[in-house]
């Protein structure tokens, strides 16, 4: 593996044309005060990071948690900042530069907490000039719920965006993604540029630390939705009930208007009557009572056919390009969304009667060829979606299932022994390998895997291989034709972090090469 060059990480994207915005004008509409002013100033543009900071920007310089972002104001005036936005505590560190003499001031405390609301007025991302705006939550199934609504979006003839872990579309355009929620002034800007193409409506994956982090600040969702809850994340939360309230948060009036919840994970009651707008419920499962109501009707290793009833008794069936009936689930929510929008339900099913038309990069993406085992790579990195997928693999398969997983490095922890019981219990041969190890010592999370899972099924075969290169071909030797490998993890990503650096990585052509070389390919 190599280090991944600077050039190749992902683009901020911005709209190629801003009308400027006169810095009075913003000051006086958020009741801001000059402590400088040099002169009438327009911007283009507007930026917490000199990393992304360009000619005509706005620089936001906010207190972080080593440095103030003001110490930075050497780099911003070379990289032409025409304005400067801080506390008073930056403020005056910028005002010992003598190179900002030039720049007004503005003084803003806090300025984290106004920092989508500015970007918004700077791109012109106001209400009533945005398409239609979707966000979804949850710990597993944002991005393919995320995916799921853009192909529907589409075959209902709309020209769409979207923002997820996986990548950004605008108008058929795709880049690789940077974040999961890009911060906000980054987000405006995406969402701009998607306005400048045509973008008639956005699919948003929306992650609880977005929420707590302000990421989402200035976007009205139309609808959000949300998945489900389970353990995840208690490395930037405190239990599970601050981790519900993180999420719930985009369940409030001054982020959207209407909500859809499915009730198919143990939260999903909690979670609805903890909403504060108009909610529906959708449910897959046959003992929750909900307004909408899916049933799987056919699962194969290339599709998941289902019926979905909607709260007026009128059905629809189709099906989703993947494997699992968690995936069905995923469409049935998001055509409840689409509905919840204005969509009408004999337009969605008319459009989508030969099945949704998505392309979910590492979301139990089949690598396989004509011949051999069949192998899945999985982004899925929580007890619960190994589960689900575990299971929905198990359905499609007549011989050994295989599972191939390792752990993230520097992330919740708490989590790592149920992910490798869940493993042990759901599989029939088990191989423990690094994912992103990170600044942790990989042979350490190895072995909490390998306890772990030992403990949940003594008699299972287990396997303890690094580094993953290895892995997956000691995995192919052990299967043959009619069996299945599911490596979860890595997913779509081209890279695994090592110590901080970025190291070229594909899992996707890892397995390829495996199967290849044993001679499936």
């Amino acid at each position: 593996m190599t280090e991944k060059p600077a050039e190749s990480i992902p683009p901020i994207l911005r709209p190629e044309h801003v009308r400027p915005v006169a810095l009075t004008n913003l000051v006086n509409q958020f009741e801001l005060r000059f402590v400088r002013e040099t002169g009438e100033v327009e911007a283009t543009g507007i930026s917490m990071n000199t990393a992304d900071l360009r000619p005509g920007d706005i620089f936001v310089a906010m207190p972080g948690k080593k440095t103030h972002g003001a110490n930075f104001i050497e780099k911003a005036v070379a990289q032409g900042a025409v304005a400067v936005i801080s506390d008073a505590a930056g403020l005056d560190i910028v005002g010992g530069f003598a190179g900002a003499d030039a720049l007004p001031l503005v003084l803003l405390e806090n300025p984290r907490a106004n920092l989508g609301d500015l970007a918004a007025y700077v791109y012109g991302n106001l209400r009533g000039t945005m398409p239609k705006l979707f966000a979804t939550t949850g710990t597993n199934g944002k991005t393919s719920t995320s995916y799921l609504l853009e192909g529907i979006l589409r075959q209902l003839g709309e020209t769409t965006g979207l923002t997820s872990t996986a990548e950004r579309h605008i108008a058929g355009e795709v880049i690789v993604s940077r974040l999961t929620t890009p911060e906000s002034t980054e987000m405006q800007a995406l969402i701009a540029r998607m306005k400048e193409k045509g973008c008639t409506s956005v699919a948003i994956e929306v992650s609880a630390q977005a929420l707590s982090q302000l990421r989402v600040d200035g976007l009205y969702f139309d609808v959000a939705g949300f998945t489900n809850l389970s353990h995840d994340h208690l490395d930037d939360y405190a239990d599970m009930d601050e981790y519900l309230s993180a999420k719930v948060e985009l369940f409030t009036a001054r982020r959207a208007a209407r909500g859809v919840v499915c009730l198919d994970s143990n939260y999903g009651y909690r979670f609805a009557e903890a909403s504060q707008i108009p909610v529906v419920t959708f449910s897959s499962r046959p003992d929750r009572v909900a307004d909408w109501n899916l049933r799987v009707t056919g699962e194969v290793p290339s599709a998941t056919s289902f019926e979905l009833t909607s709260p007026d008794g009128s059905t629809l069936n189709s099906s989703v390009p993947i494997i699992g009936a968690h995936m069905a689930a995923n469409a049935g929510l998001a055509i409840a969304m689409l509905v919840e929008a204005g969509f009408g339900f004999g337009e969605i099913a008319a459009a989508i009667d030969g099945g949704i038309e998505a392309y979910l990069p590492g979301r139990t993406e089949r690598v396989t060829g004509a011949s051999g085992p069949d192998v899945y790579v999985d982004f899925g990195h929580s007890p619960d979606a190994f589960e689900k997928t575990l299971q929905a693999v198990r359905k499609v398969t007549a011989g050994k299932v295989l599972m191939l997983f390792g752990a993230d490095g520097d992330r919740d922890a708490t989590k790592r022994p149920d992910m490798a019981a869940v493993s042990a219990r759901n599989c029939d041969i088990l191989v423990i390998t690094d994912h992103h190890p990170r600044f942790e010592d990989p042979a350490s999370i190895r072995k909490t895997l390998v306890d772990s899972a030992r403990a949940a099924r003594p008699e299972l075969e287990i396997h303890e291989v690094s580094p993953p290169e290895a892995a997956i071909r000691l995995a192919v030797s052990l299967v043959g034709e009619g069996d299945a490998i599911l490596w979860a993890g890595p997913g779509h990503q081209d890279y695994r972090d090592i110590r901080g650096a970025r190291t070229v990585y594909s899992a996707r052509a890892e397995a390829r090469a495996a199967l290849r070389e044993a001679g499936w390919l």
